[in-house]
């Protein structure tokens, strides 16, 4: 009788009672974030928490549980078997939390809801201006923004923590996606505004192998690109040195260290008065385009599928913008040339 009554305090109307009562959905957030990114400090990150207290919320859920629930050997962090079977318990409660979200809000309409976008480092440059015109035509609608490198964009789709993604290449195999070409991006050549070659015109791969080139990390999109380019040649580039950013590849450049490749995005900022020079190569620029990507078969919401139609049609927007850049840095050398030559 004893062992019933206390089965019956820990299960109060199917529930687990001391679940209920000793846990908090901070702590299931935080384990879930820890065990996902298999880090600490990434997961204190991406929670904008201090690390203490990830550590102190997951010593909590432990007690509750009264197993351990992560085995970690240095930097190595895995989850015991009870760890794991609570992990695929939290995921399935966060996605039916995340699904009822989306419910809630295709019942409301457009008036309110969520739109979760995750975007390769270089659409930060653009992606905010199309969520904020998305969010004139529907104020009510809240939306996050990830930005992030490649590597953690696949593990965020293969986790399912998002409802769109902005990738400049979608992946050749590993992932099952539907992809939509939705803007153009194109890769021009930067250097520095008082670049021996600035003065030059239609300079071959020959000629721009020749100079120390900054790149991307390996992985990157507009790496591999770049490779490829110089493979087709059979060109090996000086790569003098990489670089995770685009911004401190823009400086690299202006302080004179190399030439880059790097998206004209990504200098829509700065603008053709701006610190940077845009090369005129042969082959250049280099049309690629950007891609909207969901999970395949992943049934997107009211709110998604609106971004998703709304996003494909600022093409025309984006491709304009693109265009009158690269116009205005073509005008720029083409008026460097002039007057060269009339000091000559």
């Amino acid at each position: 009788m004893a062992n019933f009554q206390n089965s019956v305090s820990r299960f109060k109307g199917g529930l687990p009672d001391y679940l209920i009562r000793h846990t908090t959905f901070r702590q299931m957030q935080v384990f879930e974030a820890v065990v996902r990114l298999s880090n600490f400090t990434r997961a204190a990150e991406e929670l904008h928490l201090t690390q203490p207290t990830v550590s102190t919320q997951l010593k909590k859920l432990t007690d509750v549980m009264e197993l351990p629930l992560i085995d970690q050997a240095g930097r190595q962090i895995r989850t015991t078997e009870a760890g794991e079977e609570l992990y695929q318990a939290i995921r399935k409660i966060f996605e039916n939390l995340s699904n009822l979200d989306t419910r809630i809000g295709e019942i409301k309409g457009l008036r309110s809801g969520r739109l979760r976008l995750a975007v390769i480092s270089t659409a930060k440059y653009f992606a905010p201006e199309i969520l904020g015109e998305f969010c004139k035509l529907y104020p009510g609608v809240d939306v996050s923004l990830k930005v992030t490198n490649r590597e953690r964009i696949f593990e965020r789709i293969y986790n399912n923590e998002d409802d769109l993604y902005i990738l400049g290449r979608p992946p050749e195999h590993g992932l099952d996606l539907e992809s939509f070409p939705f803007a153009p991006n194109p890769l021009v050549v930067m250097a520095s505004q008082d670049h021996p070659l600035c003065k030059d015109s239609n300079i071959s791969i020959q000629r721009l192998v020749e100079e120390p080139f900054i790149s991307r990390e390996a992985g990157s999109g507009i790496r591999n690109t770049a490779m490829k380019l110089f493979a087709e040649h059979d060109l090996v580039p000086n790569i003098r040195m990489d670089l995770g950013s685009n911004e401190a590849i823009k400086h690299a450049v202006i302080g004179g260290l190399g030439v880059a490749i790097l998206s004209l995005h990504t200098l829509s900022l700065d603008g053709v008065n701006g610190s940077v020079s845009v090369l005129d190569v042969k082959g250049f620029p280099i049309e690629k385009n950007w891609y909207l990507v969901h999970a395949k078969g992943k049934e997107l919401s009211l709110i998604a599928e609106t971004f998703l139609e709304f996003a494909k049609s600022n093409e025309p927007i984006i491709r304009k913008r693109m265009k009158d850049l690269y116009a205005g840095f073509s005008s720029r050398h083409k008026n460097q040339r002039l007057s060269n030559s009339n000091q000559n």
